[in-house]
């Protein structure tokens, strides 16, 4: 069963649009927000550009962004691996499991 979805109105680059959604309305506007931005700073760069054109270069960015969180994520995870690799040499060696109550540990003599 899928989530209902909702139609949220949000603004970007001067015009608005109507977006449906099945993510909470505050998210939906934050990520149009991040959007409407990214495009107001191309704009910003002093140069005419093609509300298309706008639309492609912040996409760009965006996407720079995102690509940049994954590779540090990355990163973060092989940290991460060497310090627990690093940490489990340091710690004593496990203990053999216990025994369930009521059982007998296996000997030779059980022959």
């Amino acid at each position: 069963m899928s989530a209902k979805k909702a139609i949220v109105k949000v603004m970007i680059g001067g015009d608005e649009f109507s977006l449906r959604s099945d993510r909470p309305d505050d998210y939906t506007r934050a990520v149009a927000d991040h959007v409407d931005r990214a495009m107001q700073e191309v704009r910003a760069s002093g140069q005419l550009i093609e509300s298309h054109k706008a639309a492609i270069l912040a996409a760009l960015a965006v996407t720079d962004d995102l690509f940049q969180a994954r590779l540090a994520e990355r990163e973060m995870e092989q940290r991460l691996h060497a310090l627990t690799t690093e940490v489990s040499r340091l710690l004593p060696p496990p203990k053999r499991p216990s025994q369930p109550p009521g059982s007998f540990a296996s000997s030779a003599d059980d022959s």
